[in-house]
């Protein structure tokens, strides 16, 4: 195994976290690492500090905001093709000591483990669901429709997994503020789809993974800490019609037969009124100083900081 770790984050505007991040890494594993900042367009100058202040940081420069898996692609192109393993990570995400080299570990039990993932935990320190079932049409429905106002109904419990023990172990997909990826997994599948400027990106990696023959491993014995949702609860606006937009083209690509097509209206037709309301009330909240998670998983954005 090299013994360099190629760990790539896509930054815009990351602040604080940044620099938590570098320093927390320099603990999650014995392995040197280097890291590549993909940066988006980020203007508050933490990229510029961190790849100064980090002789192991370099700083990318994407042109502009590319979206996410645009952003991650660009990075892992720079990483010699050779690399058994690629991390992907948000910038705000803390790693605990020796979360990577257990990672790591648990990939040579897995050979076929195309990307794994740790426990992520809250800031408050509780768990996040981060280990999910790849959503159907009826279950995505569902979950949207009724993870607000009944969270415990059956819909959102299949997907989310929460009930599940908490244990290694395959599933449909991981989140992707923090995975360990096999290289030669990533390049058959083609890497993130840049379609998704952003969320449900890791959804459709992990599902094309599945599809390809690779395992999405949950490793709950490696943990990190993820601050995750400060971008959602400024820029309602923006982030909430972007998470719709993505989950339409997510079951749009999924149902694809002209004979397909009322469904594909209906879908768009659902999700657009929906996206309104959800920004009318995400807006609400944040002007009243209230923001919090939105309960469909809109708070659960990789690297937008």
């Amino acid at each position: 195994m090299d013994s360099t770790l190629a760990v790539v984050t896509v930054t815009y505007s990351p602040g604080e976290h940044l620099e938590n991040f570098l320093t927390s890494l320099a603990t999650a594993t014995s392995l040197r690492t280097r890291v590549i900042m993909a940066d988006n367009g980020s203007t508050d100058g933490a990229p510029e500090a961190a790849a100064l202040a980090h002789s192991n940081v370099t700083l990318l420069h994407t042109g502009g905001n590319i979206g996410y898996g645009g952003a991650v692609n660009r990075a892992v192109a720079e990483i010699d093709g050779s690399a058994e393993f690629v991390v992907v990570a948000n910038p705000d995400v803390r790693w605990s000591p020796g979360s990577l080299d257990t990672l790591l570990e648990a990939a040579g039990r897995w050979p076929r483990a195309g990307s794994l993932g740790p426990l992520i935990r809250e800031p408050d320190g509780s768990i996040y669901p981060s280990a999910r079932t790849v959503p159907t049409l009826s279950s995505g429905a569902g979950h949207a429709l009724l993870g607000t106002v009944w969270p415990t109904n059956p819909w959102t419990q299949r997907y989310r997994q929460e009930n599940e023990a908490i244990s290694e172990r395959p599933v449909g997909w991981l989140s992707g503020s923090c995975l360990l990826l096999r290289r030669a997994a990533f390049d058959t599948v083609d890497g993130f789809d840049s379609r998704y400027f952003m969320y449900m990106e890791d959804v459709d990696l992990g599902d094309r993974l599945g599809r390809a023959g690779w395992h999405n491993v949950y490793v709950p014995s490696a943990e990190v800490t993820h601050a995750k949702g400060h971008a959602a609860g400024r820029h309602p606006e923006l982030m909430l019609p972007a998470h719709h937009e993505s989950a339409y083209r997510f079951q749009a690509d999924r149902h694809p037969h002209p004979w397909q097509a009322p469904l594909r209206w209906a879908l768009r037709g659902g999700l657009a009124v929906r996206s309104k309301l959800a920004v009318a009330s995400a807006v609400r909240e944040r002007d009243a100083g209230k923001v919090g998670h939105e309960g469909t998983d809109f708070d659960e954005k990789q690297g937008k900081s």
